[in-house]
C-alpha cells in the first residue's frame, strides 16, 4: 500500500520534493509514494487532516497554527527541507547599501499567496526598527501581477519568489535584488508533515520516507544544476531551461535547502518569533508540539 503525498502548491524552492520522486528516491528506500497535486495550501492541511493524503509538504507555520488553535492537534513536522526563506525583494534601481529604511519607503507589492513571506518579511522591518503598517503596500495581488506592475513602473519593488525574480533580474539592467529573505538567517519554512497517529501505524514507511529525503537532499547539493533542471523539468514545463538552472544557482549560492533532513530548533524559533509580532500567533507553541527529530536523526 503507497504513502499518499500531497502537493502544497507547485513552486520551484520545492525541488527536494520533486527530485525526491524525480530520482527514484522512495523506491531506493523501499516505499512506495505516491505524489498527489493539491489546489491550494489550505486544501492540502485539509487533506491530511481528513486522511485524503498520508503525508505532506508545506510550512510549519501552519502546523503551529494548528496547534495553537486545538492543543490535541496530533500534525507534526518530521523532516526539515527549506530551511531558508525563499523569498526576494526586488525592486527598479540598484540600492548599494541596502537597508530596511530604504524598503519602508518604497512602494511596495507583498505576496498573497501564501502568508510566511510578509510574516517575515515583517518582523525583520520591524527588528530594524521599522513599521510595516506605514508603509505604501499594494496587497491582493499575485506575484504575476506584481511582477507586471513593476515592469510597468506602478510599483518601486516586489516580493516574489524564483522562477519569477531571475526573469525580472534578466528582463534588463534596471531590477535588482535589494533584498534576499534567505539572508534573515535559519527559518523553518518547508517541511514534511505527518499527523502522530498515522505515523505511529505506519512508522517504517515513514522512516523510509525520511532516509530519502536525506538522499534527495545529498543528490541536490552535488549535482549541476542543468542536470537537476534536466531532470525535473517536466515539473516546469514553462519555465526556461536556463532561468530554472540559474534559480537552483542562486538558491544554493543562499544555502537554501537542508544538507540533511534534521530539523532545526533555530530555524522554528525563528519563524514562531515573526509570528508572534505580526499577529498572526496569539500563544506560544512548544517546538516539542509540533516536531518530531528522531526519523531524520535516524536517517543519517
Amino acid at each position: 500500500m503507497a504513502l499518499v503525498i500531497s502537493e502544497n502548491f507547485r513552486a520551484l524552492f520545492y525541488v527536494p520534493f520533486y527530485a525526491a520522486h524525480a530520482i527514484g528516491a522512495y523506491t531506493a528506500e523501499g516505499v512506495e509514494v505516491t505524489l498527489r497535486t493539491s489546489p491550494s495550501p489550505a486544501a492540502t492541511v485539509v487533506a491530511l487532516r481528513d486522511g485524503a493524503a498520508d503525508l505532506m509538504w508545506g510550512g510549519p507555520l501552519r502546523v503551529i497554527l494548528s496547534h495553537a488553535e486545538d492543543p490535541m492537534s496530533d500534525l507534526v513536522c518530521f523532516a526539515d527541507v527549506v530551511r531558508r526563506d525563499p523569498f526576494f525583494v526586488i525592486g527598479r534601481g540598484e540600492r548599494l547599501g541596502f537597508t530596511m529604511r530604504d524598503l519602508a519607503r518604497a512602494r511596495l507589492g507583498v505576496v498573497s499567496e501564501v502568508p510566511t513571506p510578509w510574516i517575515c518579511l515583517q518582523d525583520d522591518l520591524r527588528l530594524a526598527g521599522e513599521d510595516p503598517a506605514a508603509m505604501d503596500l499594494v496587497t491582493g495581488r499575485s506575484m504575476a501581477e506584481n511582477a507586471t506592475a513593476l515592469r510597468a513602473r506602478e510599483i518601486d519593488a516586489v516580493q516574489i519568489f524564483q522562477p519569477f525574480a531571475e526573469e525580472l533580474l534578466r528582463a534588463g539592467s534596471e531590477f535588482y535584488v535589494w533584498y534576499a529573505q534567505a539572508n534573515r538567517g535559519p527559518t523553518a519554512y518547508t517541511m514534511l508533515v505527518a499527523r502522530r497517529s498515522v505515523m505511529a501505524r505506519r512508522e517504517q514507511e515513514f522512516a523510509a520516507v525520511t532516509r530519502a529525503m536525506a538522499r534527495t537532499l545529498r543528490w541536490v547539493a552535488a549535482t549541476p544544476a542543468a542536470e537537476i533542471t534536466a531532470a525535473l523539468q517536466e515539473f516546469f514545463p514553462d519555465v526556461a531551461s536556463e532561468v530554472f538552472a540559474a534559480a537552483i544557482d542562486r538558491y544554493r549560492e543562499l544555502e537554501l535547502w537542508c544538507t540533511d533532513p534534521r530539523p532545526n530548533p533555530e530555524g522554528f524559533a525563528r519563524l514562531h518569533a515573526a509570528m508572534r509580532s505580526s499577529g498572526a500567533l496569539g500563544r506560544d507553541v512548544a517546538y516539542a508540539d509540533c516536531v518530531r527529530e528522531d526519523l531524520a536523526a535516524a536517517a543519517e
